[in-house]
């Protein structure tokens, strides 16, 4: 979505006699019902004032096409500036321009990573403004068929206008980046360089046509980590990191080398919600480590294991990576330091004891830690499911601080899923009563949400979407599963509607088995993946009690072993137990209803609940 476009003409009017900042702000409010922060809308005028300079040259077409604020695909991360016309053949150019008030930094050894010491942000880590501006271009690539198919050529560059050139932001160590993203500094020389540029790629203008097939280009359908793990995993870049991806990833595989440098054991936490990449940023780490390091990749949940191994060995120069993905119950023996380094995906699934009985080992997290030089867990805290789910920063600090480890933490924030709307999680937070947000409703929030009176009915949207495989339909755990016995009996049975749950010979590849779209999927093999549309039955364990979201923890089914104990902990400290058992479920439904790409469509069986979620919406 663009949120201003004009053509050169129009741009430098609104600019020299229409406040353009104010102009942009009311667009971007009207598109997107989001607040700016003064200091973005000063940006807009200052920044924005250097474009127009650039573009007051007779030579640059007078029907240039000039966008402000392109929102990419599925995120909520915006493009600065994209400049649109045509070549001298006929076709179809876009310079995307990534805009800086910077004016110094100091340089890192890490890749593309800059560290920006101005103003109040001093010390921040930053991905370098070339690296920023390829990356964008790169996603835009993979999401839109024009851009894809090269009916839309992007050239994409950075221009820092109170930056001065001092051999730091332009040093050779960036060279790679600026050379795929050519960098502009302050000065006229860099601006008469930057005019050039623009005239190289766009002889011509007709550039407000060439915006509107930018916009309305068909989105290609997405790319699901699983699919592509095996090239990852072989060096191939199928999902350019974005951003804080791109910093946390290299700030997690510098304290690797760091500790197998020193020998003094390193512990990194990065905490994501949704859809943030943290499964991204770990698989990336694990092909990127296996250089010279003994990595591995842990998971509790086995559904992700599963499926990657299950795409891994679908072709057979791959089938020997499968022997980088472990379970957490594995280290309850293992020497210390037996590995170099455990990227240790939904650490927050961890468990106290391991083995079938949970009878085995002393914690998960101390010999995960003890196990490794360096050891990295990405978690979301608000994603434990069960009662026996322990893995918390607090536990991870506490094993790190007994065992002498330097920890760091990192934060991944921006969205990639749920049509990448923070909006969206800030939303269903407040609707599931798990924390108040200012996000009472889903108004313009680009996610399909939608709440169905008939399960039937949600099924048969959920099936109509699943053209690619990435569709499914999951429910909390609140109906027996008779068909694991009796493969002719149904388990979720709603009235006239009776589906049976995920194909037990499907396992924990349930998510990716091309039949189970028939069938009804649970937490266990759908958490930590991702599927274009889910739809979620909201089961009896969570109803509407005047004004209250109440969770009933005895509306589960008993062979539910996200409440195992749950009846013994209530005898012994039952308020507190209460606590535990409404965390889990709501954190049950947060996780389920975000595992949706493109759109959440939800059946709740109280109607309270529904009508609710229906006023909420």
């Amino acid at each position: 979505m663009i949120v201003y476009q004009a053509d050169k003409r129009e741009f430098l009017i609104d600019y020299d006699d229409r406040d353009i900042e104010d102009v942009i702000h009311a667009k971007y409010q009207a598109a997107t019902r989001r607040k700016v922060a003064k200091a973005e809308i000063r940006s807009w005028r200052e920044s924005l004032g250097y474009i127009a300079r650039v573009l007051r040259d007779p030579t640059i077409a007078d029907d240039v096409g000039v966008a402000v604020e392109f929102i990419l695909p599925q995120t909520a991360k915006r493009i600065d500036v994209i400049l649109a016309g045509h070549a001298d053949d006929g076709s179809r150019r876009l310079i995307v321009v990534e805009l800086k008030q910077w004016s110094s930094v100091d340089a890192t050894d890490r890749d593309a990573i800059v560290l920006l010491h101005a103003g109040s942000r001093s010390g921040q880590v930053r991905v370098h403004p070339s690296y920023q501006a390829w990356s964008y271009a790169a996603f835009l690539e993979g999401f839109n068929e024009a851009v894809y198919d090269g009916g839309l050529q992007l050239h994409p560059c950075a221009y820092l206008h109170n930056y001065a050139a001092d051999g730091v932001i332009d040093a050779p160590h960036y060279q790679p980046y600026i050379d795929r993203a050519p960098l502009f500094l302050k000065g006229d020389e860099d601006r008469k360089r930057l005019r050039e540029f623009i005239k190289q790629h766009i002889k011509h203008g007709r550039g407000r046509q060439v915006l509107f097939d930018l916009e309305n280009g068909r989105l290609r359908p997405s790319k699901a980590l699983a699919d592509v793990v095996g090239k990852l995993l072989k060096g191939n870049s199928e999902f350019t990191l974005i951003d804080g991806q791109k910093e946390v990833f290299e700030a997690a595989k510098a304290a690797c080398r760091q500790a197998n440098a020193s020998g003094k054991p390193r512990v990194v936490i990065v905490e994501g919600g949704p859809g943030t990449g943290k499964s991204l940023v770990a698989v990336n780490l694990l092909a990127a480590l296996r250089d010279g390091l003994t990595v591995k990749y842990i998971s509790k949940n086995a559904a992700p294991r599963a499926v990657y191994s299950d795409k891994l060995i679908q072709t057979p120069e791959n089938a020997h990576l499968v022997n980088l993905f472990g379970g957490s119950g594995s280290f309850t023996e293992a020497e210390r330091d037996a590995f170099d380094v455990l990227v240790v995906d939904e650490a927050h699934r961890l468990t106290e004891k391991s083995g079938f009985y949970g009878n085995l080992g002393t914690h998960q997290v101390k010999e995960l830690i003890e196990s490794a030089k360096c050891s990295i867990f990405f978690i979301d805290e608000d994603q434990r499911v069960t009662l026996k789910d322990v893995g918390s920063k607090a536990v991870i600090r506490e094993f790190a601080a007994a065992r002498g480890a330097e920890v760091e933490e990192y934060s991944l924030a921006s969205q990639f899923r749920c049509a990448g709307s923070n909006g969206y999680l800030a939303w269903l937070d407040d609707v599931l009563q798990i924390r108040p947000t200012a996000n009472k409703a889903l108004d313009g929030i680009p996610f399909d949400f939608q709440v169905f009176d008939d399960p039937s009915a949600l099924h048969a949207a959920i099936e109509a979407k699943n053209g690619n495989n990435r569709a499914r339909v999951v429910a909390g755990y609140c109906w027996p599963w008779n068909s694991r016995k009796d493969p002719k009996q149904n388990d979720v049975v709603i009235g006239d509607y009776e589906r049976q749950w995920n194909l037990d010979q499907d396992g924990s590849l349930w998510i990716v088995a091309p039949e189970s779209v028939l069938q009804v999927g649970c937490i266990h093999t759908c958490q930590g993946l991702e599927v274009d549309y889910v739809g979620v039955i909201i089961g009896p364990d969570l109803v509407m009690d005047s004004d209250t979201l109440k969770s009933v923890p005895r509306a589960r089914d008993r062979h539910d072993k996200t409440m195992k104990g749950f009846v013994k902990m209530s005898k012994e400290q039952p308020a507190e137990t209460a606590r535990q058992a409404d965390m889990i479920i709501k954190n049950t439904y947060r996780t389920l209803m975000t595992r949706g790409m493109k759109g959440c469509y939800v059946y709740a069986t109280d109607a309270k609940l529904a009508e609710y979620l229906r006023t909420r919406a």
